[in-house]
Formats: structure tokens, sequence, C-alpha cells
């Protein structure tokens, strides 16, 4: 596939991630997996897939919305100068 120098160091168990949730989102988790005959595991790697883009969209979007804020409120207050002169 490329350069191997490129390729990631594969450790056994470093690909592991232990995380503590709610009962009530282990429970939703789980009954997604019954419902879609899949296994906990599997439910979760998917979200984590389908959620970290959609995450990294927000942040974008947000550091969009701040900056065009920052903006409109400098010409704001440029308006408001023009006007007491």
């Amino acid at each position: 596939m490329g350069d191997n120098n490129a390729r990631v160091k594969k450790v056994r168990g470093e690909h592991c991630l232990n995380i503590f949730v709610s009962y009530e989102l282990k429970q939703q988790l789980k009954a997604l997996a019954d419902k879609y005959d899949r296994t906990t595991s599997d439910i979760v790697r998917a979200v984590l897939r389908i959620g970290i883009p959609m995450m990294e969209g927000l942040s974008q979007a947000e550091e969009i919305m701040v900056k065009e804020y920052v903006e409109l409120f400098r010409k704001l207050r440029q308006v408001k100068s023009l006007k007491e002169i």
C-alpha cells in the first residue's frame, strides 16, 4: 500500500479502549444490538465510526460560527462608533 514506514505499529492490546457509560446508555446499546442481531461491541464500533465525523463537523461548524459572530460584533461596533461621530 505505500511506504512501510507510514504503517502503524500494532501492539497487542494497544487497540483496546475501556470506557464507563451510564446504565441507561448501556441498555440502549444492548437493545440496538439485539434489534439488529449484532454484538454490543459491533454497535459501539458503528456508533463511534458514525459519531466521529459528526463531531468533527460540529466542531468545524462551531469554529465558523464563532468566527462569524466575532466579525459581526466588530462590524456592529464600527457602525455604532460611526453613528456617535
